[in-house]
């Protein structure tokens, strides 16, 4: 039982959370909690965390013996763990990778009608992870993220995620301008949410292949991005709001695609 937060794993645990360099460079990634450690793709999973409290929980135990596997005094956990209130599991993961045919190849794909995210400049990691739990939900077949982007293996984005980043494939882009080229050999047309659209979102035609653009949290989409996009479109807005949370106007957008490909 490792009972030193000096030992070398845990150093190294701590360093994973907290910076996205190391994860870059040792393609590894951290996961904390129950659910997010029985999810896990088994080829994946490169050691796992217990904290002593935990041991007695047969379930877990069981599944874990199956990965190389430390047992943590709590004290030692707690010191290893980003959460404030620690599940007593801590899963370390190889850092998936993905080329474009992952998500062009994925099952809307197979129908010629790829549905995929664009995000610029998201920076905020809560909701780069709920979009792509949305995202799952509502049957998108993959993420595009320009390198300005939050790190997706940001231990907040992946608390948020719930799990999805198992089962979304993403893939980091230089520019939304670079990536235009290729959502046009596919087919698929680009929208873009923004205060000058000229129609409300619902109004537009989904059904075929569809990207939805989302912007940086604070300044919206660049210039470039939005001139980019085949077609503006709004959310319609009451009061004296001007946009929505990007999490929320992503989660919109993407839901009433789905219900147009399910009519």
């Amino acid at each position: 039982m490792i009972t030193s937060v000096n030992n070398g794993q845990i150093k190294n645990i701590i360093q994973l959370n907290q910076k996205a360099k190391a994860r870059r460079e040792q393609g590894l990634f951290v996961a904390e909690g129950r659910k997010m450690f029985l999810e896990a793709p088994a080829d994946w999973v490169s050691r796992v965390y217990l904290a002593e409290s935990v041991t007695g929980d047969t379930e877990l135990m069981s599944h874990a013996e199956g990965f190389p596997c430390e047992v943590v005094s709590d004290s030692v956990f707690r010191q290893m763990s980003d959460t404030q209130t620690p599940q007593g599991i801590l899963t370390l993961l190889k850092k998936p990778s993905y080329i474009e045919e992952d998500i062009w190849g994925s099952r809307a794909a197979d129908q010629m009608h790829p549905l995929v995210m664009v995000l610029e400049d998201l920076q905020d990691p809560g909701n780069a992870g709920t979009i792509f739990r949305t995202a799952e939900g509502a049957g998108v077949d993959g993420i595009f993220l320009t390198r300005t982007c939050v790190d997706i293996t940001n231990p907040k984005v992946i608390r948020s995620t719930m799990g999805s980043i198992y089962r979304m494939p993403f893939l980091y882009v230089e520019s939304v301008v670079s990536l235009k080229e290729q959502l046009e050999k596919h087919h698929i047309r680009l929208f873009a949410a923004h205060l000058q659209g000229r129609n409300t979102y619902d109004k537009e035609d989904y059904k075929g292949g569809t990207a939805f653009l989302i912007g940086n949290e604070g300044k919206g989409l660049t210039d470039q991005a939005s001139q980019a996009a085949d077609c503006l479109i709004r959310i319609p807005m009451n009061g004296q709001v001007e946009s929505l949370n990007a999490a929320m106007a992503a989660g919109i957008l993407m839901y009433e695609a789905a219900r147009q490909r399910r009519g």
